[in-house]
């Protein structure tokens, strides 16, 4: 059985995503490709914090770099606000199909689009400042 996700369709330890071989296999080559160092963003995937993957780190520092992202929070991330926002709305409203729900979450969305003060107010929440608005 070929696991979705994985390049070589191998299964290896990790549950979801790709095993630890797969990763080291595509960073040492998009190193070589790209004859640059390479810097990781990285969450706390099981895989990504496994011995093994450590232990395939570890002797590449010269030209690798991982940042952790922290534990999931939605406190620092203004998309999770806007979904909160969409989500308390869509209780109003009943859909019988997947085009009439994605109608509906567009329009939505739109309305957000046409509120800045809104949109600043999830970056704010994000602790982040928006852009000012030209003169």
């Amino acid at each position: 059985m070929v696991r979705r996700g994985s390049p070589s369709g191998n299964r290896g330890p990790a549950a979801h995503g790709w095993p630890e071989d797969d990763y080291a296999t595509l960073i040492v080559a998009a190193h070589h490709q790209l004859h640059a160092p390479i810097i990781l963003c990285w969450d706390n995937l099981n895989t990504h914090r496994s011995a093994a993957m450590r232990a395939f780190l570890t002797p590449h520092t010269s030209w690798l770099t991982v940042v952790r992202l922290p534990a999931y929070a939605p406190d620092l991330n203004p998309v999770e606000e806007v979904w909160a926002h969409v989500k308390r709305d869509l209780g109003n409203h009943t859909r019988v199909t997947v085009d009439q729900l994605t109608a509906t979450i567009k329009t939505l969305l739109k309305r957000i689009q046409y509120r800045p003060d809104l949109i600043a107010g999830f970056l704010g929440q994000a602790g982040l400042a928006p852009d000012p608005q030209p003169p």
